[in-house]
Formats: C-alpha cells, structure tokens, sequence
C-alpha cells in the first residue's frame, strides 16, 4: 500500500530533490530515474529501486500500475505524491508521474572480466565472448552525449562502456534519460584511463582511436578482434594518452564543410562497423551472428 504525501516539506521529497546535485548523489549513493521507459529497464535488468514516488494525473498510458506492482514487488517503497509534490521532484519538463531512488551501479573492471570469461550478453545462447567489443569514453562533458553513447553501445552488440576520467557523472539524470535506461542494461564503469589501459593490455585488445590525423579509414580496419573504441571530448578529441597508446588510428571522411561530427555520432558509427564485420543481425529481440 502506498503512501500519502501532500506536503513540500516532507523529508523524503527534500532528499529526492537533492539527489539532483552530484555531491548529495555522491554522499548518498543514490540516484535519481525518472519516466516509465526508465524505469522499466532498471526493474527488467534487476537493478533495485528503493523508493518509487508517483502522481496519477501525470500517467500517459495505461501501464503504470503494472509497473508500480513490479517495482513494489523487487521491494521498492510506493509514495502518491500530489501534483506540486511530484513537479517539485521531477527534473523533466513534462513529467510521467514516476520518479525513484535507486542505489548507484556496482559494476568493475573485476566482474566485467569475471563476465566476458563465460557469456556474450547479446547472444541468445550465451556462447564464450572471445572478441570483446568495448567502448572507451574519455572525459565525455555532455551528458545527452553520454547517454547516445550507451544507446549506441547497446544497440551495436558492445559488451560495456569504460567511462574514464569522468566529466560527466554516469549517475547525472539526464544520463539516464538520454540513454533512456540502457544505464541498466550495459555495464557501464567509471575507472581512470590508467586502470583501462591496464585492463585492455591484459585482455591483449586493440585500441582504436579516431583521429583526423590519419589516413586510415574506419571502414577500413579489423574490428572483428577484441576491439576497445575510444572517443575523446567534444571540444579537443582524445589526450596523448589514448592516441599513444591506439593500436589504430583510424579517421571518419568528412566529405561537406563540417570538420568533425558530434562524439556520440562517431561512436555509433565505428560500433556499427564493428557489428557488420561481426556478422551480426538483428532479429528483432536481440543480435546474433549471421550463421553465413
């Protein structure tokens, strides 16, 4: 059964409003996912909410109550905000009426390697994963781009996202909501590029770089081998780190007037071109490699 709340002042919604800023996030490990699509993928991907506050005359469809049952039965507390109470919570401008808590993500380089000894997430018959497709995700500022990246990166079969020197919390909401929930889907893990580079260098996996500075093409090179692409800021690409330590570089032709594309654009294209190389298609619930 749910709670009541009516006023601005209770403690709970005061808490939540101050899960907005990084340091409450930080001292409290929690998170804020906000909006049905979100939240769906936090509970399917077994990602524990603690608390599920929500406002009925904010529903867009006919699925919420299902989705409150769920998360009330994965233990999650339900709280029937009133519509002030809830539009002070919410971050979006045009809210769903559901907004929960959640903890922050536990995953490591330790249990991603400990997971790409024994399965391949995006094949149905959980065969071994010996080429890794991994995305490495230097100093990234937006987080809408972000969020694209970990779209991209799920979409395209890659078996986690490195984020590495982080400008941008993984935890910031518009993370989640730009990645509309793929946060819980892809293990996402925030390591410094030394503690990357290290991991990569034992897994004996290339390191491909985009750079204008070459003339190698992306579509040009090997990316059916374990492969980590690394994309760098918006504003100045990837540091010396990465580019000396690239296997490859490689660089997307520009054929119009523009001389650079949008980071999560250039990520989505290189990770295509690895899952074509792959062999992998789509059949409608997941990737598998094309038997021919």
């Amino acid at each position: 059964m749910a709670l009541q709340i009516t006023s601005l002042q209770n403690p709970r919604i005061k808490h939540a409003v101050k899960l907005r800023q990084r340091s409450h996030r930080d001292d409290a490990q929690r998170m804020l996912v906000e909006g049905y699509r979100e939240i769906r993928r936090a509970l399917d991907n077994a990602h524990p909410l603690s608390e599920l506050f929500f406002c009925r005359t904010l529903f867009q469809g006919p699925n919420e109550d299902a989705l409150m049952q769920a998360a009330a039965a994965q233990g999650a507390a339900l709280f029937d905000c009133s519509e002030p109470v809830f539009r002070k919570m919410a971050y979006r401008d045009r809210p769903e009426g559901l907004l929960a808590v959640a903890p922050h993500l536990q995953h490591s380089l330790t249990k991603l390697d400990e997971a790409l000894s024994l399965t391949h997430p995006h094949t149905p018959t959980h065969s071994p994963s010996p080429s890794p497709l991994v995305v490495v995700a230097e100093a990234i500022e937006k987080p809408g781009n972000l969020g694209t990246i970990l779209r991209s990166a799920d979409a395209a079969g890659a078996d986690a996202v490195l984020v590495c020197d982080r400008c941008t919390d993984i935890h910031n909401p518009n993370v989640v909501r730009a990645s509309t929930g793929i946060l819980f889907a892809i293990p996402v893990i925030e390591v410094s590029s030394r503690d990357a580079l290290a991991w990569l260098h034992a897994r004996q996996m290339q390191i491909v770089a985009t750079t204008p500075h070459t003339d190698a093409l992306y579509t040009d090179t090997d990316l059916v081998k374990g492969t980590a692409v690394v994309m760098g800021t918006e504003q100045v690409g990837l540091t010396k780190t990465w580019l000396d330590a690239a296997t490859l570089r490689v660089r997307i032709p520009m054929l119009g007037q523009a001389d650079s594309l949008n980071v999560a654009s250039a990520t989505t294209l290189l990770l295509y071109e690895a899952a074509r190389q792959r062999g992998f298609v789509g059949d409608g619930d997941h990737l598998k490699r094309d038997p021919a």
